[in-house]
């Protein structure tokens, strides 16, 4: 590493006409500068540079020695000025993680960015299942709800609702802003279940009352977005997020049931495994998503960027 700093000086020295001027350059005394050649020239056992009282002039041994170092300046030069650009400019591929229900978000998030940046590329990773971001090369991964302790970064984008939702077909004769909680758990529910849950307990509140369910599960998947598209078929009733329901409940699709009952919310996270300073296309991934987010329906609580 020594060797690497002294030939950073041996290129100043030359550049720079003297040995004074690229100490002012580089923010070292002219004796330091000195003394970096002389270590420079006894390492390597040849004369890089005849000195006068009025100038430097280098040896044959010194000129092809400063076109290596001066390449190597260079080099460096274009290292910096890449870290720079990544810095403060997109470039290159994002690689972003997401669930299989919030993948149809990340084209209406991104895809304005995307299309400003033509030199970025976009890799999306869709999967249900937790997928690791160092093994996976992840630049971005959206995550729901608690998240485990590790060392990734996390930044909250928002919180989404979760709606007690129903089909038309499904409350076909009934009045759904009649059903009381205990018609509801009579019914037939539908529920995301992962390996080794058990009994649900859902929590529920209506101001100072507080109540907590289990009512049976006739139909149950792994994956939410089928859970909404059985529940739309009028399979049975399902708590669904708002971020996910609010367009089926708008066009009349879902209803939603007990709507002066609250079920909960769900954190909406970006996470990032770099705690340090994060580059452009991550930084400006995570504040498109962010103000994405906070113009949607069913967020509540979104960040913003």
């Amino acid at each position: 590493m020594d060797d690497f700093k002294r030939m950073a000086v041996f290129a100043a020295v030359v550049e720079q006409g003297s040995m004074t001027a690229a100490g002012r350059a580089l923010g070292l005394s002219a004796s330091a500068v000195s003394q970096q050649i002389r270590q420079l020239e006894a390492a390597g056992g040849v004369t890089l540079l005849t000195r006068s009282t009025r100038q430097l002039s280098l040896t044959d041994a010194g000129q092809r020695f400063y076109e290596q170092c001066a390449a190597m300046t260079q080099a460096a030069a274009w290292a910096r000025a890449e870290l720079a650009a990544a810095r403060d400019e997109p470039g290159g591929e994002l690689r972003v993680a997401t669930v299989v229900g919030f993948a149809r978000h990340i084209a209406p998030a991104l895809g304005g960015w995307l299309a400003a940046h033509p030199q970025l590329r976009l890799h999306m990773a869709v999967d249900d299942a937790p997928i690791d971001l160092i093994q996976s090369r992840i630049d971005l991964a959206i995550r729901f709800g608690r998240l485990p302790d590790s060392n990734w970064a996390a930044k909250r984008l928002g919180a989404t609702p979760w709606w007690l939702c129903a089909a038309p077909t499904w409350l076909a004769g009934r009045a759904a802003d009649a059903l009381s909680p205990a018609q509801l758990l009579a019914g037939d529910w539908l529920d995301l279940v992962h390996a080794g849950d058990t009994v649900r307990t859902i929590h529920a509140s209506r101001g100072a009352q507080a109540q907590a369910w289990q009512p049976q599960m006739r139909i149950t998947s792994n994956n939410q977005l089928s859970i909404q598209q059985m529940c739309e078929a009028g399979l049975g009733v399902a708590l669904l997020t708002g971020l996910d329901a609010a367009e089926a409940v708008a066009t009349g699709r879902l209803a939603r049931l007990l709507p002066d009952w609250g079920f909960g919310t769900l954190d909406i996270w970006a996470v990032t495994p770099q705690r340090a300073t994060q580059p452009a296309k991550v930084r400006q991934a995570i504040a498109a998503l962010q103000a994405y987010l906070g113009q949607l329906p069913g967020v509540v609580d979104a960040a913003q960027p």
